[in-house]
């Protein structure tokens, strides 16, 4: 059973969700599959208010889309009547899956982001439990111009500052926007992103920004992941600055950000377009402590060949000192360091293509779930 020190950690994958704890972020307890057959492509932990709530995306082929919650660590889940997210009548759309949950600050409890497709932003005020449509992006003059990437319409990264007025958004393809009211109104912010595949490579937007994080301990600090180029910001987006230096590859989809020091950040390049493969197929995270200026490879207790991919929200950090760094492949391998990624283990193997992880100490004893915990001891 799991102490007030335990670690959860959800595991979404095309086929499924799987869920693992561990005392001591070494030796981990799996248990799964929760949705069978279904696609999990989003995950949100919320612990606020001394509790912890697992909200999952679920995307099923037969039922749709929708968020589903379980307050009991994946015991029970719970889904309103009428759907967590359903669009408005008048807005002659659909939801087609929920690529994006992010509970807001502490100071904001309740308070729960869903970025969806078709590219849209919502907001719950109870938890998760019911969504509403952002209207000031949804009816951005923009949105008949934003298009889909190659994995679809994606509005992808919510990042709220601590007075909740400040967002950005970042969606492929779009690029970024940022709202200065709280999500009222927005304008576009990728001045310094590069659009290469576009007659104008340059644009207000319309850039297929593949990830964005803030810098937790510098106001107005942001990097970018982007369809070829890592980029940081010093001004809330209104300039990026490329920080790809040093890295064997400037594509990938992941940017994690430290939960307390500046200039930490990690990513995980890949060698594209063609081919989205770890470069020379070796997989390995790299992390910056200086906020580009320079990074170091980290791939201790990784598999020396790999040929697989790692999304953008396949990845993730903890709030624990040190900060713990997890993330999955599509070949379904999950992999935990609990120092910052120094050191690598596996967790989880032969899963289903991996599409979201996230982590988080929690306080409740873990529900093993129906299909019961099978014991992962990392030496």
């Amino acid at each position: 059973m799991a102490t007030a020190e335990s670690y959860v950690l959800a595991i979404g994958t095309k086929k499924g969700l799987w869920l693992a704890t561990s005392p001591d972020r070494k030796d981990w307890s799996l248990s799964g599959p929760h949705f069978l057959m279904s696609e999990v492509p989003s995950i949100g932990i919320d612990t606020r208010d001394g509790r912890t709530r697992i909200l999952v995306g679920v995307r099923s082929e037969h039922w749709g889309p929708t968020v589903f919650h379980s307050d009991d660590l994946g015991e029970t889940w719970n889904e309103p009547e009428e759907g967590a997210i359903r669009f408005p009548e008048g807005t002659d759309a659909a939801l087609e899956r929920v690529w994006q949950i992010h509970p807001d600050a502490a100071s904001r409890p309740g308070v729960v982001w869903a970025g969806c497709e078709p590219i849209s932003v919502w907001k719950s005020t109870d938890g998760g439990e019911h969504f509403e449509l952002n209207r000031g992006l949804w009816d951005h003059p923009h949105r008949g111009e934003w298009g889909a990437g190659y994995g679809g319409a994606a509005a992808h990264s919510i990042v709220i500052d601590d007075t909740g007025q400040k967002v950005h958004v970042a969606m492929s393809t779009g690029g970024v926007y940022r709202s200065l009211d709280g999500g009222s109104s927005w304008e576009p912010r990728n001045k310094g992103i590069s659009a290469y595949f576009m007659p104008d490579p340059n644009p207000e937007f319309g850039q297929c920004v593949h990830k964005i994080a803030a810098d937790a301990a510098i106001d107005g600090r942001l990097y970018a992941q982007n369809h070829h180029g890592v980029y940081r910001s010093d001004d809330d987006a209104e300039n990026w600055e490329s920080i790809a230096e040093g890295l064997p590859a400037d594509f990938g989809f992941v940017m994690l950000t430290h939960p307390r020091r500046a200039g930490t950040a990690w990513v995980v390049p890949l060698k594209a377009d063609g081919e989205r493969i770890p470069p020379e197929g070796k997989l390995a995270v790299h992390r910056t402590d200086d906020a580009g200026a320079s990074w170091k490879r980290l791939d201790n207790g990784l598999p020396g060949a790999e040929f697989n991919s790692v999304l953008r929200d396949a990845a993730c950090v903890d709030a624990a000192d040190p900060a713990g760094v997890y993330f999955g492949t599509r070949g379904g391998s999950v992999y935990a360091s609990a120092d910052e990624g120094e050191h690598f283990a596996e967790v989880a193997s032969h899963l289903p293509d991996v599409l979201c992880v996230r982590a988080a100490a929690v306080s409740p004893a873990f529900a093993s779930g129906s299909a019961g915990p099978r014991a992962v001891t990392n030496a």
